[in-house]
């Protein structure tokens, strides 16, 4: 028996209300817009750095043209920059600041981080906050008795006075804090039944363990020594001592209206930086995420 003609309509109504078509292209589109998003601020990150390599391969009378690529491509100003010897020295100090800084607050950082995470004492979350609390504190704040004590012991104009602020950090501690804590204490209690002391059991037992951790933290340190700039402009009055940021904007002053010299400093000074980040960036991105875990 069939169904009245005038339920045929309604019939074709609830059809139409369950078709999935509609919510099936909208799910389409979702990635297509992250993707989209994606691209643009990819676009936007790059294009100043671009623009920046572009303007280091120009001559004078095409600097102020907008094009990407060069109508005449010159490595002159990488010569003339490369050829300074302030520039040598410039490079040097910045790589021997960062490189120490790195190695000082893997040691230094590492070895509290352990202390707080695997030793029971007292006040011992007091003194973690305190540690954590010195990361609320700017760092124009403390220029002041920073600079007074270099005056004091006399680190003015030296490696040893650019470095010492940031031989230890307490991002860095409590980042290792958090990776030691996932370190089993199995672990450390059959290494001093084998015999190990303290000392030997960080560095033998629980180092090895939280390499990625290290490994994150190696970079975010050398790229803040590496860029930092108000610290060194501080604490240095000789152009010898000067690190790169530093010794650049000394460079653009002198050189201010060549700016190809400008861009080709830059240049170089970014090259460490991005050869860093494109080798370790899993590094980064692994270690930022399983510390959001951690904590």
């Amino acid at each position: 028996m069939t169904a009245p003609a005038t339920d045929a309509p309604r019939a074709a109504a609830e059809a139409l209300l369950r078709s999935p078509g509609p919510v099936r292209r909208r799910v389409a589109a979702g990635p297509a817009v992250r993707w989209l998003v994606l691209f643009a601020g990819g676009v936007a990150m790059v294009a100043p750095l671009a623009y920046m390599l572009s303007t280091s391969l120009k001559y004078p009378f095409e600097v102020y043209n907008l094009n990407l690529i060069p109508e005449e491509p010159t490595l002159d100003n990488y010569r003339d920059v490369l050829s300074d010897r302030r520039f040598g020295w410039w490079f040097f100090n910045s790589l021997l600041v960062a490189t120490l800084t790195t190695v000082s607050n893997l040691f230094w950082d590492s070895l509290v981080g352990y202390t707080l995470a695997k030793f029971r004492f007292r006040f011992r979350q007091v003194v973690f906050i305190a540690i954590l609390s010195t990361l609320m504190i700017p760092t124009e704040m403390l220029v002041i008795p920073w600079y007074l004590m270099s005056q004091q012991f006399g680190w003015l104009n030296t490696h040893w006075g650019i470095m010492f602020p940031g031989l230890m950090t307490a991002f860095g501690v409590f980042l290792m804090r958090q990776f030691f804590q996932t370190v089993p204490d199995d672990f450390l209690e059959a290494a001093r039944i084998d015999g190990l002391n303290e000392f030997q059991i960080w560095w033998r037992v629980a180092m090895p363990l939280v390499r990625p951790a290290l490994a994150a933290l190696a970079i975010f340190v050398f790229l803040g020594n590496w860029t930092a700039f108000i610290w060194p402009l501080i604490v240095t009055n000789d152009q010898h001592m000067y690190t790169l940021p530093v010794g650049l904007t000394t460079f653009s002053v002198e050189q201010s209206v060549q700016w190809e010299l400008i861009m080709t400093g830059a240049a170089v000074s970014v090259l460490p930086t991005l050869v860093v980040f494109l080798v370790f960036q899993r590094f980064i991105i692994r270690g930022v995420v399983m510390a959001g875990l951690k904590g």
